[in-house]
């Protein structure tokens, strides 16, 4: 079993993948840590936990999404303007924000 060290918002992490499997390992976490610094910028650092969470459950969408809510194959789509994104950032941390303090009460 091969290591990889990848780094998420700023942190080293290694991770365990199969032999060979290295660079794609890399490539994924360079995509996880593309979103998580867009979630920073736009809802500011709230922590690695709900950084990485809240950009897991964007791509899990997008993931949905592309599969047409079904496990369909991706249908091409134009990519929406950016403040689109913001927005859709802005509403999904203010719902994670609200899950978490009823987490935190709980």
């Amino acid at each position: 079993m091969a290591q990889v060290e990848v780094t998420i918002n700023g942190r080293g992490y290694t991770v365990a993948c199969e032999a060979g499997q290295e660079s794609h390992l890399t490539q994924l976490a360079a995509m996880l840590d593309s979103r998580v610094t867009d979630l920073a910028g736009a809802v500011g650092q709230l922590g690695d936990a709900r950084l990485l969470v809240m950009a897991g459950l964007l791509l899990a969408d997008e993931l949905e999404e592309a599969r047409g809510g079904r496990g369909e194959a991706p249908a091409i789509r134009e990519e929406p303007p950016a403040d689109t994104h913001a927005e859709a950032i802005e509403s999904l941390a203010a719902r994670l924000e609200a899950i978490a303090d009823k987490l935190s009460g709980a």
